[in-house]
């Protein structure tokens, strides 16, 4: 009886002391990592972000970033969410096809070619991609464009035998990339992001495709000498928050989450594509060379790549409808602007 009593007792301490703690004490910490290196704008922007969630929840939630790539790359990240380490990442589009194949729908290989088409598409597509994130276990806020990933390289590169011989970076886990250079028989070199550089430096890759943001903040832009301003690849960074750590969140704690996070990506979304003209300028100043290619490759380009983008949707476990229905709203689209449509280069190959 006695030792009931004192338990009972005891656990009336514990509690009554938990209740008078700080919120601070007891906040919920997000751990989310990224490669985005300490000091760029993205960095900035999303501990701003951070700062506003601490102060509207009156610190029951903190969010803490480990930036600079401190945590691995995008797999090891996303095994750290998965044994709960992290709580988050941010992360290349790219890296999460594995566990949301539809997310490879924008960055499918030479099938936007100009910003406009991509915000016409990302007006009506980015609601159904976050919503299959979410039913995939992530949780997403919206997306920041990255801009067009350019061709990169030491030595010009502006018709597809400049490519052939030469040892071209395709990301870790974008497979659609890689069977887009398989079919121009190319020879791709799969690396993680981090890997990049080094690549570049001892030789073992001699291309890279990234936006002119990507190449400065990871200093690709010190290895290479030319620009093929060609939009080969629209890319696309998502933070994700795994949904298990994000239920455990009281609902107006997850809405305060969500407000913040969106229009912070909203903000990324937007500086994204001043960033890039901004970069391509810093690029021009740094003594590398913008160049175009012919017009006849980048319909050969195009002629051989989109077949591959069709066929890597129809096997894959993907939404099967999602790529068509892209595919029709380009098709409208550069009808209103007389470009030839994605049918009709098709059916040229």
């Amino acid at each position: 009886m006695l030792v009931g009593w004192r338990n009972y007792f005891f656990s009336f301490l514990l509690v009554t002391f938990a209740a008078a703690l700080p919120a601070s004490v007891m906040a919920a910490v997000v751990k989310i990592a990224t490669i985005a290196p300490e000091g760029s704008h993205w960095m900035r922007e999303m501990r701003s972000g951070a700062a506003v969630i601490k102060k509207r929840t009156d610190g029951r939630i903190v969010v803490k970033y480990y930036g600079g790539g401190v945590m691995g790359n995008d797999k090891k990240v996303l095994r750290k969410i998965r044994i709960g380490q992290l709580q988050g990442g941010a992360f290349a589009a790219s890296s999460l096809i594995e566990r949301y194949p539809d997310i490879a729908l924008y960055g499918l290989p030479l099938i936007f070619r100009s910003q406009e088409e991509v915000d016409y598409v990302r007006e009506r597509f980015d609601r159904v991609l976050m919503d299959g994130l979410e039913r995939a276990g992530l949780i997403s806020f919206g997306f920041a464009g990255g801009g067009f990933a350019l061709l990169m390289s030491s030595e010009p590169a502006v018709r597809l035998n400049d490519l052939r011989g030469k040892k071209i970076w395709v990301p870790e886990g974008d497979r659609p990339s890689n069977l887009a250079m398989q079919a121009m028989n190319l020879s791709p070199v799969v690396l993680p992001i981090s890997d990049v550089l080094t690549g570049l430096q001892t030789g073992l890759v001699d291309i890279v495709a990234t936006p002119p943001v990507g190449a400065l903040l990871l200093q690709w832009h010190t290895k290479v000498n030319y620009v093929t301003d060609i939009p080969i690849a629209y890319s696309l960074g998502v933070m994700a928050v795994d949904k298990r750590a994000f239920d455990q969140l009281s609902e107006p704690d997850q809405q305060v989450f969500r407000e913040v996070m969106t229009v912070t990506y909203e903000k990324l979304d937007q500086t994204s594509r001043t960033d890039n003209e901004a970069a391509k300028s810093a690029l021009q100043s740094n003594g590398l060379q913008f160049i175009q290619a012919e017009a006849e490759s980048v319909v050969e380009w195009t002629n051989q790549v989109m077949p591959t983008n069709i066929a890597f949707w129809g096997e894959g476990d993907f939404t099967r409808e999602l790529l068509p229905q892209l595919l029709e709203m380009l098709d409208q689209f550069r009808a209103r602007t007389e470009i030839p449509s994605t049918s009709e280069v098709a059916a040229d190959r």
